[in-house]
């Protein structure tokens, strides 16, 4: 028998009892405050003794780390041991401190890189000048970017406008306009109000469809319904079709897709829709998160199943789906235009430089054979609220008739600037 040692409020049995914990699974929770602790340690000890301006500066910085490293910690404890909505409360200065920790960490790295050659290759009273402006300098961009990264991530997100070219788009399709939102994140601090200004800013567009692709929630349907409620109001001539993300099924997603349906939402589950436009033809397809087979073998994602039956005569054949990861199937069942969100374009500075690593596209408009891929940046944001280098956004795609090289002549994925 293993050791077991009590932790209050941190697991229950039926009976709403606490139980024991073991004693490796308690090590196993406690290994990651000890490594943010000791990464904190490292900051301060790295940057704070080359702070100018003495030791009200030192101790200063040192405080700031302290309350970093204590917010962060609670913020990760606070849902073992209040319940929501509270627990949402208490955690959010710690994610807002989790954007200046990144930062902070980040930029103490790169500091290291310039000091190892500055260290060999100066005098002491030179190297004492580096270390010093270098230290301020650290300080400086973290604050700024996690400041701008916060505000960023808090104003309503802009409109982009992206124009995609489509071979053989019949005339009646000609200039037909799509409004994206994706990745929301409806939770801890995103709630109604944020909701309410992203579908009165898409139901200015006047959009002839709505797109949305995915990852609209982080919890359960009888907690956040009130704050995703106000996505009943889109409104579009062709309507607002749904697909699911991977945080869906996080969150329950047969209980989140009852409710978008309630909604007004259509919900795409590997199949489509036909949508009649000044007498041309539109294919609508939706498929389940890339990942959804690991949730519900039922649901495994599958793009050729989405289209099937699906006219021949279609001007335009779109699939929306949440991760780029999609795109190779997309393209082999024979689809025009791929919609997806899931990287949040890295989020922000320097995460979004690693995105590519998990992901084919990162953001922006790209090509794969004949396939459009567009991926959206994010309309919210997740967890941390920061979106430094990677703003959010509300899309707006019009399509357009290809210019005349073929789309077939390319064999490779290639990515096109956006505003």
């Amino acid at each position: 028998m293993n050791p077991r040692f009590p932790l209050p409020n941190t697991g229950t049995s039926p009976s709403g009892r606490s139980e024991a914990i073991p004693i490796p699974a308690l090590f196993r929770r406690a290994l990651f405050p000890a490594l943010l602790a000791a990464l904190h340690l490292y900051i301060g000890l790295r940057v704070l003794p080359d702070l100018p301006g003495g030791a009200p500066a030192r101790i200063a910085g040192g405080l700031l780390l302290a309350l970093s490293c204590a917010l962060m910690s609670l913020s990760l404890l606070s849902r073992r041991i209040w319940a929501r909505p509270l627990s949402d409360r208490i955690a959010a200065p710690g994610l807002f401190m989790a954007g200046l920790f990144s930062s902070l960490l980040v930029l103490t790295l790169l500091r290291e890189l310039i000091l190892l050659p500055a260290a060999l290759l100066l005098a002491a009273a030179a190297l004492k000048t580096v270390q010093s402006l270098s230290a301020a300098i650290v300080m400086a961009l973290a604050i700024l970017a996690t400041v701008a990264g916060f505000a960023g991530a808090r104003r309503r997100a802009r409109v982009v406008e992206v124009e995609v070219p489509v071979r053989n788009l019949p005339p009646a399709l000609h200039g037909f306009s799509i409004a994206q939102i994706s990745d929301v994140h409806v939770g801890a601090t995103i709630r109604r109000t944020y909701v309410e200004k992203i579908v009165d800013a898409v139901n200015a567009l006047k959009p002839d469809l709505i797109a949305l692709t995915g990852d609209f929630v982080d919890g359960p349907v009888d907690e956040l319904a009130p704050h995703t409620a106000p996505l009943a109001r889109l409104n579009a001539p062709h309507g607002a079709f749904f697909v699911t993300g991977n945080h869906e099924y996080y969150s329950g997603a047969n209980a989140w897709t009852a409710e978008f349906r309630r909604l007004g939402l259509r919900v795409l589950v590997n199949e489509h829709a036909v949508v009649e436009h000044n007498g041309a033809r539109l294919v609508v397809a939706g498929v389940t998160d890339f990942s959804a087979h690991h949730f519900n073998p039922a649901q495994r994602s599958d793009p050729q199943a989405a289209i099937a039956g699906a006219p021949g005569n279609a001007g335009a054949k779109i699939l929306l789906a949440h991760q780029p990861r999609s795109a190779q199937a997309a393209a082999k069942a024979g689809f025009d235009l791929q919609l997806s969100g899931h990287t949040h374009g890295g989020q922000f500075w320097p995460w979004n430089l690693f995105v590519r690593f998990q992901q084919p596209f990162t953001a922006g408009l790209h090509r794969l054979n004949a396939l459009w891929v567009y991926v959206s940046r994010g309309t919210g944001y997740w967890g941390i609220p920061n979106r430094f280098g990677a703003p959010s956004e509300i899309t707006r795609l019009r399509l357009v008739p290809a210019p005349g090289r073929s789309a077939t002549t390319l064999t490779h994925a290639e990515p096109l600037a956006i505003p």
